[in-house]
């Protein structure tokens, strides 16, 4: 397939957006995308196995992505299964990527509204894909025959108009139970458009090995995310022991992640690498001076170090007397989000 020149004047993003939720995809079929490549004005491009439509956007030309081993599962007919068109460049640090992400979220939102669906792809996107190293944000206007998603790309944002059946199939499909299952964290809110929409069931850790993990790679983006996407998180975690069940943790982010620590007096929070406000002054903007006593400010987008966190809040935990990743319990609050409800599927923990 020869590679042809698309338009070479910069479309703004607005009018891109708009087109790309209007545009007639024929069922996405090899007919259907053709017409609508030629409605777009966009040549084809690529390879057979790597196609793409020739935009002569600054940030690169869109990605088709045909139907084949991953993807044949989940699909009904459609012989692709998205169309990302690159929409921006940043530097490849957490912080220029996740401006660049809210930037292009807070243009889009002015044009299409607020969007339906948000979160975050975490380690495996859909159909097995891999995100961004710094953070996997998303934001979805979904409908009932296609959604547009804005997704965290290699190099910057990207718009990804996709027919809504195959993805959300997926996504369904990985609430079978084992662990690591379903990564990162999913919200929803009362949008008319999320009529009919599935929520797959979680999966529950079997370690603290698998704790450590997965809470570490959660902690470690969710500044970036949280900038990207423009929200803020406040999420306590209990721990049972000793016949009950008390606040242990409260993690809380929006441009900077901060923890506080209410472990039982007995506990040597110090040697475990808790710290006070007076070693973690930022923090005082976020809690009074001693309560909590033992806090600890991990920084904004790309400074958390994700796995010494939560090595530190799984020491902590069992040395409160936590016995089981079961009784580590992440307290119902959290699922409030700015007007969405938010599954966190990749922590693998119970919600009470």
């Amino acid at each position: 397939m020869n590679a042809q020149r698309g338009s070479t004047d910069e479309q703004p993003l607005a009018d891109l957006a708009r087109r790309l939720r209007a545009v007639d995809t024929g069922g996405w079929s090899p007919e259907g995308v053709q017409a609508m490549a030629d409605g777009l004005g966009w040549a084809r491009g690529g390879t057979a196995g790597h196609p793409v439509l020739v935009t002569g956007r600054s940030a690169g030309d869109a990605r088709l992505r045909p139907v084949g081993r991953y993807e044949e599962p989940y699909v009904n007919g459609e012989s692709y299964v998205e169309l990302a068109v690159p929409v921006a460049t940043a530097a490849p640090d957490a912080a220029a990527q996740a401006a660049a992400f809210r930037a292009v979220a807070e243009e889009l939102t002015e044009v299409l509204g607020r969007p339906s669906l948000m979160g975050s792809h975490g380690e495996m996107g859909p159909f097995y894909d891999s995100g961004p190293l710094w953070g996997a944000p998303f934001l979805r206007w979904r409908g009932g025959t296609d959604t547009l998603e804005l997704r965290a790309g290699k190099a910057g944002p990207e718009l990804v108009l996709q027919p809504t059946g195959p993805a959300e199939n997926w996504f369904w499909r990985q609430g079978h139970g084992e662990e690591n299952a379903i990564s990162g964290f999913f919200g929803s809110n009362r949008d008319p458009a999320n009529a009919g929409l599935g929520f797959p069931g979680g999966w529950t850790a079997r370690s603290w090995e698998t704790v450590t993990r997965s809470l570490g790679d959660f902690l470690e983006a969710l500044p970036a995310e949280a900038v990207a996407l423009g929200v803020g998180f406040g999420m306590p975690f209990y721990g049972r022991a000793r016949g009950s069940a008390p606040l242990l943790f409260d993690v809380t982010c929006r441009e900077r992640l901060s923890i506080g620590c209410f472990a039982p007096d007995d506990v040597d929070a110090a040697a475990l690498g808790w710290g006070t406000v007076a070693e973690h002054p930022r923090t005082a903007s976020v809690w009074s001076v001693d309560d909590p006593v033992w806090r600890v400010d991990a920084g904004g987008p790309g400074e958390p170090e994700g796995r010494a966190l939560a090595e530190m809040l799984v020491a902590t935990a069992r040395a409160a007397g936590v016995s089981e990743p079961t009784d580590l319990i992440l307290g119902g609050e959290a699922g409030y989000v700015d007007g969405y409800h938010v599954t966190y599927y990749g922590l693998g923990l119970p919600t009470g």
